[in-house]
């Protein structure tokens, strides 16, 4: 009993630090470059996401100079 409970915990230490059981890109070197390409362009989109959902990209009515709010 003794040896499958250390067994059990080094297998579950060993599993831990090898990474993940599914890889998360492909592994044709050229599709897994589109794939990264594609992850980092949506995680620099967050920011204006955020920015959107708390209007923050709308033009400030404070401003010292007006804004035209319409189509030019």
């Amino acid at each position: 009993m003794r040896r499958l409970l250390l067994a059990l915990a080094f297998g579950l230490l060993v599993s831990t630090t090898a990474g993940c059981v599914i890889p998360a890109y492909s592994a044709d070197p050229v599709r897994r470059t589109q794939q990264l390409m594609f992850t980092s362009e949506n995680l620099r989109l967050i920011l204006d996401e955020w920015e959107r959902i708390w209007m923050l990209d709308q033009p400030d009515h404070m401003t010292p100079y007006r804004t035209h709010g319409g189509l030019i």
